[in-house]
């Protein structure tokens, strides 16, 4: 008697279409996003900066924003975040934007007055700086955001958040990975700079292993790369600004 098997229902085989696609399109799309939010993260990233600098921008009304600082607000809150300076009036962090988008920072002493934008006391007979009087007269004062260091930001804020939010949802709801754990890789996946989703992508959707790796990492070994590694990528970033100067590693 000839049996006749029955054939896959519609949503089954479209089910089993997207699960062929997905991995194929994360491929491409994961290292596509990360080299366009590379180069915005780096355009709007704080660069160092010395009081000099800062003269001569105001000098060629360069300066369009400006404001004193204790430090950073959320420094290493997320990879793709882009770091806020905590206003302080007295802070002795000065931070200032200029027309192209970038922010400029550097360390001075600090005012002497209570407000370091306010207008002098006449009765005290000493005159605001030329640097006070400059910065007196910027629009905005004591904030550093708008403009086009804003919109900048804010672009490589969603490209790196699409980039998350696409690598977390294949993460937890794909197939199970075959390197390493879940775990592994979602701790891996918190490196700076986007490092260990890069390296997420090539090691289970570009160069997968056939078959499970026997004992893949666990979620304490990713614990241990991350420390590692971010420990790693800070000495070269910190190597690099040396060598190269903070006009080209900013941060």
């Amino acid at each position: 008697m000839l049996e006749v098997s029955p054939s896959p229902s519609p949503s089954r085989r479209l089910g089993g279409g997207w699960r062929a696609v997905v991995p194929v399109v994360l491929r491409w799309a994961l290292p596509v996003l990360w080299v366009l939010w590379a180069p915005l993260a780096w355009w709007v990233e704080p660069g160092e900066s010395t009081e000099a600098q800062l003269d001569r921008d105001l000098a060629t009304g360069q300066v369009v924003a400006f404001q004193r600082a204790s430090g950073w607000a959320d420094a290493g809150a997320h990879w793709g975040s882009r770091p806020r300076p905590q206003y302080a009036t007295n802070g002795g962090m000065l931070v200032w934007t200029v027309p192209n988008g970038q922010s400029r920072y550097t360390f001075g002493a600090p005012p002497a007055g209570d407000s370091y934008l306010a207008d002098p006391d006449p009765s005290v007979g000493a005159a605001p700086s030329w640097r006070d009087a400059q910065l007196a007269t910027i629009s905005a004062a004591g904030s550093v955001d708008g403009g086009p260091g804003q919109r900048i930001g804010n672009a490589a804020a969603l490209l790196a958040g699409v980039l998350t939010v696409l690598w977390l949802g294949r993460l937890i709801g794909g197939a199970p990975p075959l390197a390493g754990t879940r775990w592994f890789w979602f701790w891996v996946g918190l490196l700076p700079f986007g490092v260990g989703v890069l390296a997420w992508t090539y090691r289970e959707l570009w160069r997968p292993p056939p078959v499970p790796v026997p004992g893949r990492g666990s979620g304490w070994r990713g614990v241990g790369w991350l420390i590692l590694a971010a420990v790693g990528i800070s000495l070269l970033v910190s190597v690099a600004r040396i060598v190269f100067g903070t006009g080209v590693v900013p941060g």
